[in-house]
């Protein structure tokens, strides 16, 4: 997998040019304690991150990079159309920019990856078939020499094979043979003799036929004497659907003397995201945790790219998403400290502090748009629920939500609670209430009768309102305005003001729904002076005109 798309060169803030050689550790030790790197480092392991250029500019997201991982992998700028665009033509300078970056941070790196089907020139294409087996390993050559000893693994050849278990039809399949990975792994040992070598894929997570014929062909290679030293799983999983046979296709492949290593971690989600799918996803993500923890030759996990911001999901797999630790705000998720957790962090128990009272604007039939004061934590505030009652109405990210698929003509009252990436909750706000407005829309049919009494002096008038739309209505009110100085006296079945001409009749509790097609609820009134004649008048729960009294 690993993303693809144009890249561009930015000015990052670290130095680019000759880099010194230096042996690289297994594991680095530089990042913050109690971070995801630190915690897996204690164990032996690393716990890393993809990045590449574009995201170098993003100050808040470097920060976070340096501080919670101990391994970077490069996402695209180490792969073949970034490093040789044109035959013979090498350039390194963006994959330097990231091999930098981590040194300086003390990282390690994956280098991702040397022989691919996707992201080629085109020019490799075109190249003979009795000369695509030399040019693939200069390129191999040329490159491994230039990160020699600045990398810790290589993905050497990546994709290889189909879902069924068959090989793959790449240009290197189709010109070079089945030889071709196996020739790869050797140009790469003769270049680099120390780096770590890995054939990487997805979907060989856990076991089946893609993955037991990775198998075999590790198996056939440490017969052979082919150098392979690892098994990348790239792991880009589906909420809810962690392989039950994780860990022991992991153990298998340990079994054969190679290390394993999660390569390409996200889990993804349809969205929008919510409690129930975050609460998954974090027992997703701690399993797979969980099931490298539990083989020694497991070396440590990656996850592609860290933040929602950056994910390469939303554009390949519309409407779906979320699939990281951190979301888009760099702001951590439940499954942070899911893996926080499983990797030996003491649990969070410390709640957010308590939000202010939320404060209602914008009130529709609908909706209501509500504002806090934010709240604190000692980790971080991940978001923010509002409730009603015992109902959750809305969740946040940031201290401000507007709520929709309110009912019209409803007083509401509704308090916020904050919560972290562990679930912790805060104690509720102060409560605020607001009343939702009359509904508008709709279609309806007024009809009115009226009746003089007192001689003349006074009147009574009986409205019933149908509703001849296809959707029942819920809330109702009627507006007219009076021509001759009428004066509504009682009203019955629905309450009235009338400042002055203009009067409103609105539902009471027992009869603010008009079914639909054809449903009615009816009202009467009196009044002083005579009946007024039919006229014309506009209902603001219809936008429709109709007689009126």
């Amino acid at each position: 997998m690993s993303r693809s798309g144009t890249m561009s060169l930015i000015a990052a803030a670290v130095t680019i040019g000759a880099v010194a050689v230096l042996p690289v550790a297994m594991t680095a030790d530089a990042a913050v304690p109690g971070s995801l790197g630190a915690l897996a480092a204690a164990k032996g392991k690393y716990f890393g991150s993809a990045t590449d250029n574009p995201e170098l500019s993003d100050a808040p997201y470097v920060s976070i990079l340096g501080s919670e991982f101990n391994q970077l992998t490069p996402g695209n700028t180490m792969k073949w159309q970034y490093t040789e665009p044109s035959q013979n033509q090498f350039t390194f300078t963006q994959a330097d920019t990231v091999v930098n970056l981590a040194r300086s941070n003390g990282q390690v790196v994956r280098g991702h990856t040397l022989v691919w089907h996707n992201q080629l020139p085109g020019w490799v294409a075109n190249v003979a078939a009795d000369q695509l087996l030399g040019v693939m390993r200069n390129h191999i050559t040329n490159e491994v020499t230039h990160f020699r000893d600045q990398v810790v693994h290589w993905d050497v050849v990546n994709e290889a094979f189909e879902e069924n278990g068959t090989r793959r039809q790449t240009v290197f399949q189709q010109k070079i043979g089945d030889g071709y990975i196996a020739e790869a792994f050797r140009a790469a040992r003769a270049a680099d003799p120390t780096v770590k070598l890995y054939y990487n894929d997805y979907n060989i997570d856990g076991i089946g036929a893609k993955s037991d014929a990775v198998y075999a062909m590790v198996q056939s290679f440490k017969q052979q004497g082919v150098p392979i030293d690892g098994v990348g799983l790239q792991a880009h999983l589906i909420l809810g659907q962690v392989p039950a046979t994780m860990q022991q296709n992991i153990q298998r492949f340990a079994d054969l003397g190679v290390d394993v290593a999660i390569t390409e971690l996200d889990i993804r989600m349809n969205l929008p995201r919510d409690t129930a799918k975050d609460t998954q996803q974090a027992n997703d993500y701690r399993a797979v945790t969980n099931a490298c923890l539990a083989v020694t030759r497991c070396v440590g996990i990656t996850v592609w790219d860290y933040t929602d911001k950056y994910s390469w999901i939303p554009s390949v797999f519309p409407g779906q998403g979320a699939a990281l630790p951190y979301d888009e705000n760099l702001a951590r998720k439940p499954a942070y400290a899911a893996i926080s957790a499983a990797l030996g962090a003491v649990p969070d128990t410390t709640a957010p502090s308590t939000p202010g009272p939320p404060t209602a604007s914008n009130v529709t039939s609908s909706t209501a748009t509500l504002a806090w004061t934010a709240s604190t934590d000692n980790v971080g505030v991940a978001g923010y629920n509002v409730y009603r009652g015992d109902t959750l109405l809305a969740q946040s990210a940031t201290n401000g939500v507007t709520l929709t698929g309110l009912s019209a003509s409803t007083q509401y009252q509704v308090v916020v609670r904050a919560r972290d990436a562990a679930g912790n909750l805060s104690a509720a706000s102060a409560a605020t209430t607001f009343t939702t407005t009359v509904a508008v829309g709709g279609s309806c049919r007024v009809a009115y009768g009226a009746s003089n009494w007192g001689g003349g002096g006074g009147f009574t008038g009986q409205v019933t309102v149908t509703n001849t739309g296809p959707t029942a209505i819920t809330g109702w009110s009627l507006v007219w305005t009076y021509a001759n100085g009428q004066r509504v006296a009682q009203m019955w079945n629905a309450t009235y003001t009338q400042p002055a001409a203009t009067v409103t009749a609105t539902n009471v509790s027992y009869n603010a729904s008009i079914g639909a097609n054809g449903g009615t609820q009816s009202f009467a009134s009196t009044g002083r002076t005579p009946a007024p004649t039919a006229s014309r008048r506009r209902s603001p729960s219809t936008g429709r005109t109709a007689p009126s009294p």
